[in-house]
């Protein structure tokens, strides 16, 4: 790689910072199992002038979900999960489920199956007050707030079978809706496997990738090293700490009752590297195994057909068809993109966002904390530059 070419990164993360989009951020480019490129700017934690570090630890929110996934790919691969078996098969609440339509509530012409879960075609949605069915998964999601702000916290199988009430979007299948599928996946790791989801994902995934601060909390002794969240206030025009729970997450400092697969997990850019690299490498580090290299190439295929794909159409994922709870590149022209067919990964409610390329052996990963931080020209700015590298 023409390692000088990086150095334009530099220019367009400090920019960010400058312009005060974002209080800090970190980058690193590995080549390879190289790193080739990283840098840390700004603050983690402004008001306690606290700088960004290669130990910063980051809310993950959706990047939690690659994670998930490659837990139950771990299952599959131990002939424990049957993808295209039914959610009911391990959660009763998802029993008789019904799809709410413009004449009310059908029943489903087929189960949701594990691999509707996987290409988030399930029908589960998130809570969203700009329709009904995601005005239901709402009052579901600030009813089980209330519970734990009473001290009676919901686990995540309990939480998960009250999801399972909730009717559907549509019929399991028919299109593609970013929603809380994930989650439901964890609960069905912890049915399947006998352990909480914390505890599978340390026995199979982070013990063995020697990821030491991932994890659904932040103990005491690192709480010095997690970092802020933000929120742009339009009303102070400035960024200021976000304080608010979300998607059923609250305080990060004792292991939660709700281990959220989908958005609940913490991380460093160094432990999520390892991870990375993993699935760059055919799912191996370092001599340890996690996954098969066909299992591997199953992730990263497309899953979508023509008429789920219609509905995937985020700016960011311009380009890319979904599967596996991951983007999967397949027209570099659309995407405008000088990246490869087959490159994936996934991204974060904070900004988070990462991407393995296969082919190149190439990852990036970029970190920071913001709300609704994903900001797509920021990102195509820094792949352009990664892959102008080559």
């Amino acid at each position: 790689m023409n390692n000088n070419n990086l150095k334009y990164l530099s220019s367009v993360m400090q920019n960010e910072v400058e312009s005060r989009a974002i209080n800090g951020s970190a980058i690193r480019v590995i080549h390879n199992n190289k790193i080739i490129y990283e840098n840390e700017l700004g603050f983690a934690d402004k008001e306690k002038g606290v700088p960004v570090g290669k130990d910063t630890i980051y809310r993950l929110y959706s990047m939690s979900k690659p994670i998930t996934a490659v837990a139950t790919m771990i299952l599959y691969e131990r002939g424990v999960l049957n993808l295209l078996a039914p959610v009911s098969d391990y959660l009763e609440g998802f029993q008789k489920q019904k799809v709410l339509t413009e004449v009310g509530l059908v029943n489903v012409q087929r189960p949701i199956t594990i691999q509707d879960l996987l290409n988030m075609t399930s029908g589960v949605v998130y809570p969203d007050g700009d329709f009904e069915v995601g005005r239901r998964m709402e009052a579901l999601f600030t009813e089980v707030d209330n519970q734990y702000r009473e001290g009676n916290p919901v686990n995540t199988v309990d939480f998960c079978n009250r999801m399972g009430r909730i009717p559907l979007e549509f019929q399991p299948g028919e299109r593609w809706r970013y929603g809380a599928s994930a989650d439901i996946l964890g609960a069905i790791i912890e049915v399947a496997s006998g352990r909480k989801l914390s505890k599978f994902l340390q026995d199979e995934i982070f013990v063995p990738l020697g990821m030491v601060d991932t994890g659904f909390y932040v103990p005491e002794e690192k709480a010095d090293r997690f970092a802020a969240i933000y929120e742009y206030v339009a009303e102070h025009n400035q960024l200021e700490v976000f304080i608010r729970s979300f998607l059923g997450i609250h305080s990060y400092s004792t292991p939660p009752a709700f281990e959220s697969g989908g958005a609940g997990l913490v991380s460093t850019i160094e432990d999520y590297s390892r991870f990375a690299m993993m699935l760059a490498n055919s799912g191996i580090l370092n001599d340890v195994r996690i996954l098969g290299h066909k299992t591997v190439e199953y992730l990263a295929i497309p899953q979508l057909n023509v008429a789920q794909a219609a509905y995937f159409s985020w700016d960011a994922m311009t380009g890319y068809s979904y599967g596996n709870l991951m983007r999967s590149m397949v027209d570099p022209v659309r995407a405008a993109s000088n990246g490869s067919v087959g490159e994936f990964g996934w991204d974060g409610w904070t900004g988070n966002y990462f991407f393995v390329d296969p082919k190149e052996n190439l990852i990036m990963i970029y970190m920071i904390q913001k709300c609704d931080g994903g900001n797509p020209s920021l990102l195509r700015k820094l792949r352009s530059i990664v892959y102008g590298a080559l």
